[in-house]
């Protein structure tokens, strides 16, 4: 009985200021006002006031509210966990089944093919500067250079 008192007065109150905002030719913020105003008494005239004034004294409906938020907090858990591991257990199947198409076979093999010059001379032995030995480091380049007419 106090909650629809208290709804009730703040209602008339809401009302009060919905006219003097009107007075003040503000009538766009009045009619808001008053929509605010009226909200209260229709909680009370509907029973939603009485139902959560009912709610709100009850240890069943707290106690309700509590396995409510212990199912929340339990189904939360395992969707971090579940995100954390990289989805359900069938899925990392599929994932781990998948990899090995995910990469081409040939994917690490130089894009250029093998080296074309031969490796016959040892690393101590100095490489000839003359033409021939210029001819055989810039062949690729000088191909590539002719292909596009440079």
């Amino acid at each position: 009985m106090i909650a629809e008192t208290v709804c009730s007065a703040v209602s008339a109150a809401g009302l009060g200021i919905a006219v003097v905002t009107a007075y003040r030719k503000r009538f766009l913020a009045a009619t808001r006002i008053a929509a605010y105003a009226l909200v209260p008494v229709g909680l009370v005239m509907t029973g939603v006031v009485g139902w959560l004034a009912d709610t709100a004294f009850s240890p069943t409906a707290w106690a309700g509210f509590g396995v409510l938020g212990a199912a929340w907090l339990l189904f939360a858990g395992t969707r971090a966990v579940e995100r954390r591991r990289g989805g359900t257990r069938a899925e990392r199947k599929a994932a781990r089944g998948d990899r090995s198409a995910a990469v081409a076979p040939g994917a690490s093999a130089p894009s250029l093919g093998p080296a074309t010059r031969p490796a016959t001379g040892s690393a101590t032995t100095p490489r000839a500067t003359g033409a021939t030995g210029s001819n055989d480091d810039f062949s690729d380049i000088e191909a590539i250079l002719k292909k596009h007419g440079i």
